[in-house]
């Protein structure tokens, strides 16, 4: 008996191993071909959240395709750390010899009046901005409210970056042809626009409004697209997969059932660079120039449930969210 679950141990463990090699392999080819598809030399990304997880990711490959990449940050000294980590990685080189430029600015999407800040900063001192990438988020946390009252997941992952966006739409014309990215979650499928109970002050469920806010997500990119048809920007929602980064810090796990959880994240869960090739796909690939309104994953176009292609609702929530951010009284 002893014997058998020793095989049965030995024989899953071989497998894992053999499962999580041929993921590496495939992730490494992935990378590969989005390096070889495209350079960035020139242009200007802006990324939210590009500290760590799969934001990092896509900062560290931006940079390496000759970017000047923005990393919109809430922790100005983590993000320093993570800048310094990723120059010595890629091996930063000067733009003047043909390097791209790695810059950190503060931005905490909990908080209107930082966004704000960022924004003029970015305003005053951007000649242009090629890709702007809205990959934070917050992840089931417990019930929380933002700096200017908002609840947590829908504020930071959908009203922030709505401000975000908005503030930046004229930079985002004038350098056309420009790209918006939206990064949302296949967990979108779970949530509901409710029009009364956006705050979440009636009730709130973690991980309903998570899947809520990436809702929103993808109503925002397809409305978005609608307004700027013709401008030149376009803009295209994504999710990256489930992928192992600390999104997941408010998920209790049970201390004793952490080791397996780690072994089969290990083996099942994509890396940051893996989860984050459809982000720089649809920011840097000529295949998608002049693709806009569309849901991708894996760099494939995937089709959406009707919930996420409701014009009206998507109109209405636009509607509320400039409200709700201040853009109209």
């Amino acid at each position: 008996m002893a014997a058998a679950v020793l095989a049965a141990a030995l024989g899953g463990g071989l497998f894992l191993v053999a499962w999580r090699w041929l993921r590496g392999a495939r992730g490494s080819a992935a990378a590969a071909g989005a390096k070889a598809a495209a350079s960035m030399r020139g242009k200007t990304v802006i990324i939210t959240g590009a500290n760590s997880g799969l934001g990092r990711a896509a900062a560290a490959e931006l940079l390496r395709m000759q970017a000047r990449v923005i990393m919109g940050c809430r922790d100005r000294a983590r993000a320093e750390r993570a800048a310094r980590e990723i120059r010595a990685e890629v091996g930063e080189r000067a733009p003047a010899e043909g390097g791209g430029e790695l810059v950190v600015r503060e931005l905490d999407l909990a908080s209107l009046r930082s966004v704000r800040a960022f924004c003029h900063r970015v305003l005053q001192e951007e000649p242009r901005l090629d890709v702007l990438i809205n990959n934070a988020g917050i992840f089931q946390c417990p019930y929380m409210k933002t700096e200017d009252g908002f609840e947590m997941q829908f504020g930071v992952n959908h009203l922030g970056h709505f401000l975000l966006t908005n503030l930046l739409l004229g930079l985002l014309k004038n350098s056309a042809p420009s790209r918006v990215v939206v990064v949302s979650s296949k967990l979108y499928k779970y949530g509901e626009i409710n029009f009364e109970d956006l705050n979440s002050e009636i009730s709130y469920n973690k991980s309903f409004c998570y899947s809520r806010s990436k809702l929103a997500n993808i109503l925002f990119a397809r409305e978005l697209a609608r307004r700027l048809e013709g401008t030149g920007v376009t803009v295209n929602s994504l999710h990256p997969g489930i992928v192992r980064t600390n999104l997941g810090r408010y998920v209790n796990i049970p201390f004793l059932a952490k080791p397996l959880f780690n072994l089969v994240s290990w083996a099942f869960f994509k890396t940051p660079l893996e989860g984050a090739q459809t982000s720089i796909y649809l920011a840097s690939s000529p295949d998608v120039e002049g693709v806009s309104g569309k849901y991708f994953g894996d760099c494939k176009e995937e089709e959406l449930l009707p919930k996420a292609m409701d014009d009206l609702v998507a109109r209405k929530l636009w509607d509320i969210s400039e409200v709700m951010v201040g853009l109209l009284k």
